[in-house]
């Protein structure tokens, strides 16, 4: 059996089976981007759970941190479904497995389905509201002061980014492009915008004004 023993910014990693397991898992499964992101999720959104004086799972946490970004993973680029959703059940099978309580699966599910809704989770459990701020800290640098410089390099140095922004760019192009319908109303329609010709973003006023309602 091997201990995960990692620490940094004063955050341990959880030392439990399924922590372990999860560890293995996403690190087999997912590229060397997404593994690194993933756990810089887990710390940065821990220490603003520590910023914010909330009392979290750090066990659930981890989980929801590190299944996040699994739905954008080759084999579900055809399932039709947001990659979030994607995601939040591969959690849940997982947690399941284990026979962890429903309750606990509905926070880790919900943490990691809503983790691109901005407005929402931080007004929910703590779990789900940590798994959204560590990656909205992470990739888009909100409440980046909240963080000390030195924490901030410690866990930097531990998981790196280099070249993080094109990179995960680049990696959420590759997984939404096959189901660009899935970004209507998301943040996810940006980045096709941006990296995919020819795509046209769904319209929220069209659809309504087309709908097959006369009036």
């Amino acid at each position: 059996m091997t201990t995960d023993t990692t620490l940094a910014a004063g955050i341990p990693v959880p030392d439990t089976k399924i922590a372990r397991e999860a560890t293995e898992l996403v690190r087999d499964t997912t590229s060397e981007l997404v593994f690194h992101h993933s756990r810089r999720v887990y710390f940065f959104g821990s220490l603003q759970g520590r910023n914010r004086g909330l009392s979290f799972d750090p066990e659930l946490l981890y989980v929801g941190a590190l299944f996040h970004d699994l739905g954008p993973n080759e084999q579900f680029r055809s399932s039709g479904r947001r990659f979030e959703v994607d995601s939040a059940d591969e959690a849940r099978r997982f947690l399941q497995s284990y026979g962890v309580p429903e309750d606990s699966v509905r926070r880790v599910w919900t943490a990691i389905a809503l983790h691109t809704t901005p407005g929402i989770p931080e007004f929910m459990e703590p779990e789900v509201a940590l798994v959204t701020a560590g990656v909205e800290y992470d990739v888009l640098g909100i409440g980046y002061a909240d963080i000390s410089d030195a924490d901030r390099q410690d866990i930097v140095a531990l998981h790196p980014r280099p070249d993080f922004k094109r990179r995960i760019l680049a990696a959420f192009t590759d997984g939404i492009r096959p189901r660009p319908e899935t970004t209507f109303g998301n943040v996810k329609a940006d980045v096709l915008e941006h990296y995919v010709p020819g795509f046209q973003r769904g319209d929220f006023v069209r659809t309504i004004l087309d709908s097959p309602w006369a009036e």
